[in-house]
């Protein structure tokens, strides 16, 4: 009986990243909607989680991609073609940003559609988080945005209030151990902190 071998292609060693992907900082990653020939770079990264900011389902390969490697999925339905309310943005920002500063879930990945606007949005609202100055939060929004900056995103991004979201952190205090350092812990006021579910707005 004859024994076929199939030789291996070049292109089956080649990792292709998502379309717009960078790491925002260590264990952080943004990207656009990741396409299954991206999902041989996925895995190299361990992701936990992944934050998704369109209201629209979540492709079926995709999940099943998720579910064969244990990651997790936190959904947020914010409208990409029409502009949503600064309300409702707001909510849904401040609850994608609960999950992405709890490093029990990291490493993590946040995506829209193409990681430009939403995803800007919130990276820029973290970076207010960590002191960033504005001007350098509207640099890295607009290296991703490029021609399609939107205005109404950098106003929200500058009147987005960092003290409102520690207000909201509950129990859990995010803490990093000196400036530029890599490790960080959570602390926690109680012993009973509930690990987050799957978030859907």
């Amino acid at each position: 009986m004859a024994i076929i071998l199939k030789e291996k292609t070049a292109d089956e060693d080649i990792l292709v990243p998502p379309v717009n992907f960078s790491m925002v900082e260590d264990g952080i990653y943004r990207s656009g909607l990741p396409q299954p020939s991206n999902f041989r770079f996925l895995k190299t990264l361990n992701l936990r989680c992944i934050i998704y900011l369109c209201p629209e389902p979540y492709p079926e390969e995709n999940l099943k991609f998720l579910e064969a490697n244990n990651i997790r999925l936190f959904q947020f339905g914010i409208e990409g073609k029409t502009e949503p309310t600064v309300s409702l943005l707001k909510d849904a920002i401040m609850d994608a940003l609960k999950i992405l500063v709890d490093v029990r879930n990291h490493p993590v990945l946040i995506h829209c559609k193409r990681g430009k606007h939403r995803t800007g949005c919130l990276v820029g609202c973290l970076r207010k988080l960590q002191n960033w100055c504005l001007a350098s939060v509207f640099e890295e929004y607009q290296r991703f945005a490029g021609v399609k900056s939107r205005e109404t995103d950098k106003k929200f991004i500058e009147s987005f209030e960092v003290l409102s979201l520690r207000h909201c952190l509950y129990s859990i205090i995010y803490r990093y151990h000196g400036y530029g350092s890599k490790k960080r812990r959570l602390l926690y006021k109680e012993d009973n902190v509930q690990k987050p579910q799957m978030t859907s707005v």
